[in-house]
């Protein structure tokens, strides 16, 4: 039996920021950036809350939020006495809002327990539904994943607005970290009918909407569809986790500090090959995994009778739209030095199989499978 659940509230499409205006008697604690703050960008969320409640804002977060900016972040809501937390920003900020929330919780054994409305400004994460949280251990160089329903946002918050004027190599970046999720949800273990049908409509998505918001920023309809999209994905590995290339991309991240969506794709076409098993020859039965993406294939117009070879033709097309992404293929062409990769691959070889999105991956990898990975993902 399978107990499937979605319990944030998704408010989504034009006006959904006024909808903060039902709020009232307060004391908001806001997470977010330094930049969300000096561009004026938060200003578009806090004029929807201020005439009716108290704010706090806390912006002391930076990528892959440590957990020393958690625990600061924490004293700061305790000394504010909030009643009500929002998270503004990208991954990092609702990640440590979500830890925050958590870890509160832990802390005073379950008597404060605030709600947290997540407000995404990248179209990538899914971290507005999910019950997923990284954190980083700075001193070690190590992400630790949080997975417990506790973090669950009660509303998810979708406004195209927020990501009108994202740049171009966030928006694709965030993007491809979509299609990520849609592929990983997909062939995960624990896949069912209802990730299937979200991961699917996700992966369409992208394929529609990706190459044309990176062309034009302001094709709001694009803008709108990409902030879904990520949504959906987010809904759909929350319910059956994710993979190996998520395995290995926070265990990279860790080391590199490559942006986690540019990672994941650099790394996405070696995972696909890897789980399809298509070393083992295109005239060889497919497995499970190949199987899955043919059908993923096929939902972007590719009809080929053999799976393996939609698989073939799959991984093209999507080196193709990294290439017309313009997003770098390899590590090495990101301009990673390779004293450092040959340094640390082994590290992040034992890392990534340690990883709890790893587990859930169609094939179950070795160090060595994970180390031929990262070395073809180099060069």
């Amino acid at each position: 039996m399978e107990k499937i659940q979605f319990k944030t509230q998704i408010w989504t499409g034009d006006g959904s920021l006024k909808g903060l205006e039902d709020i009232s008697g307060e004391r908001i604690f806001v997470v977010t950036d330094p930049f969300m703050v000096k561009s004026g960008s938060l200003d578009k969320i806090t004029v929807h809350l201020e005439s009716k409640n108290e704010l706090e804002v806390f912006s002391d977060i930076q990528p892959d939020p440590p957990v020393t900016k958690i625990v600061t972040g924490i004293e700061a809501l305790q000394k504010f006495k909030a009643t009500l937390l929002v998270a503004v920003g990208g991954g990092s900020a609702i990640d440590a809002t979500k830890a925050m929330k958590f870890i509160l919780k832990q802390m005073t054994k379950g008597e404060t327990d605030l709600d947290l409305i997540a407000v995404p400004t990248t179209s990538g994460t899914g971290s507005e539904v999910t019950n997923f949280a990284v954190i980083t251990n700075s001193d070690k160089g190590i992400k630790y994943p949080l997975v417990t329903d506790d973090i669950l946002p009660k509303v998810a918050l979708l406004d195209a607005d927020l990501v009108a004027s994202a740049p171009q190599n966030i928006t694709v970046d965030t993007g491809m970290d979509v299609l990520t999720h849609c592929l990983e949800a997909y062939v995960s273990i624990n896949a069912n009918d209802f990730s299937d049908a979200l991961a699917e409509k996700g992966f369409q998505m992208v394929f529609t909407y990706l190459e044309r918001v990176s062309k034009d920023g302001s094709d709001m309809e694009a803008r709108q569809k990409m902030h879904d999209a990520s949504c959906i994905a987010g809904m759909a590995f929350n319910m059956v986790n994710l993979g190996l290339n998520h395995g290995i991309a926070h265990a990279a991240g860790a080391q590199y500090h490559i942006p986690h969506g540019r990672l994941n794709t650099i790394l996405m076409p070696h995972i696909i090959s890897y789980n399809a098993e298509m070393d083992a020859g295109i005239m060889e039965k497919p497995n499970r995994a190949a199987v899955k993406y043919a059908n993923l294939a096929r939902l972007i117009g590719i009809q080929v009778a053999n799976p393996k070879i939609a698989v073939r033709s799959l991984i093209n097309t999507i080196v193709q739209l990294r290439r017309k992404l313009k997003m770098p293929a390899t590590f090495q062409e990101y301009g990673l030095d390779s004293e450092l990769f040959e340094s640390t691959k082994d590290e992040i070889s034992e890392a990534a199989l340690k990883d709890r999105t790893t587990s859930a991956n169609p094939r179950v990898p070795v160090a060595a499978d994970v180390k031929s990975i990262l070395e073809d993902s180099f060069s």
